[in-house]
């Protein structure tokens, strides 16, 4: 991590601070860097920690410290590529989840012209509901970013405006057709982090950044398409996995505790799905395509392996 990035976060800390507190920028410096060199803590986790230690210095809000004045950049789901920015957007929102938590008022994908973001209003901001395929304006909207993958949360200063217009959303998704060939550690019945917003697998039952944490259940699939020229891992949620293997997660918590062992989730998956072809739509994060939708294929093989004739059963 080089020095210009250290303090360019440190500047940045400090100007949401300064009014607040009476403190300098190398006592950001100081404390990024000993989370960083001494604590190999990544960047974005060391500053993320450090603003919350002066938060709770002056006793205030995360969305206090929005500006909320409207001098915030008009951006575009593409343009996200940094934490912690304040930023108005135009959307729409292409769908909405379940909330896992009572903290979150609403949770989903919105989307323009330019891909989808996943976006979090949580409860205490108390804000109008969103509904599915409304155009919005929104302003005063924090970035966030874990492992790579940005999001947007709606926050009490959040300003939120319908539009008479729609707001087109553009298809990021990719396609993918092969043999699944693999299915990887760390599939199966696991259990993700309780704790609002953080959906981090538990290993070991901990927490990477909430430490040991009852965690809850949840089915995911981590798997391996080979279409006899490239392979590309595919990773399948909840949803997806229970229509891929047609094993529901109150039947695979039953498997697992009737066996004391929740590998057994895993190892029947592998015996309903491996070898089989299948065409598996969605968008990318890193080296996966995350599966929206996915059917199986037959058709006939050639010598290296490729299924050609392809038709969905």
């Amino acid at each position: 991590m080089s020095e210009s990035d250290l303090r360019t976060n440190a500047v940045e800390i400090h100007e949401q601070f300064s009014d607040q507190l009476d403190i300098e920028v190398e006592d950001v410096v100081s404390r990024l860097e000993t989370l960083v060199d001494d604590y190999q803590v990544p960047l974005t986790e060391a500053r993320r920690s450090v603003v919350n230690t002066y938060l709770d210095e002056a006793g205030m809000d995360r969305e206090q410290l929005g500006g909320g004045g409207g001098g915030n950049d008009q951006v575009q789901v593409s343009d996200v590529d940094a934490p912690e920015e304040w930023v108005d957007m135009r959307v729409t929102v292409v769908e909405l989840w379940e909330p896992r938590a009572d903290a979150v008022a609403q949770v989903g994908l919105l989307g323009d012209e330019t891909g989808t973001i996943k976006f979090t209003k949580w409860s205490k901001s108390d804000l109008p509901e969103l509904e599915e395929g409304t155009s919005y304006a929104l302003r005063n909207v924090v970035t966030d970013e874990y492992q790579g993958q940005f999001s947007v949360k709606l926050n009490r200063t959040t300003v939120i405006e319908e539009l008479d217009e729609a707001i087109e959303v553009g298809d990021d998704s990719v396609e993918v057709e092969g043999a699944l060939v693999d299915i990887q550690s760390g599939s199966g019945l696991i259990k993700r982090c309780p704790e609002d917003d953080c959906t981090r697998v538990l290993q070991n039952g901990r927490c990477s950044e909430h430490g040991e944490v009852e965690g809850e259940f949840d089915l995911r699939i981590k798997g391996v398409l080979d279409d006899g020229e490239e392979v590309t891992e595919v990773i399948f949620d909840e949803e997806a996995t229970e229509s891929l293997t047609g094993i529901t997660l109150a039947e695979a918590k039953e498997m697992a505790m009737d066996a004391l062992d929740t590998t057994v989730v895993a190892d029947e998956m592998r015996q309903k799905i491996l070898g089989r072809y299948y065409r598996v739509t969605g968008p990318t994060f890193r080296r996966y395509v995350l599966a929206d939708e996915q059917e199986r294929l037959t058709g006939t093989v050639d010598a290296e392996g490729a299924l050609i004739k392809a038709r969905s059963i």
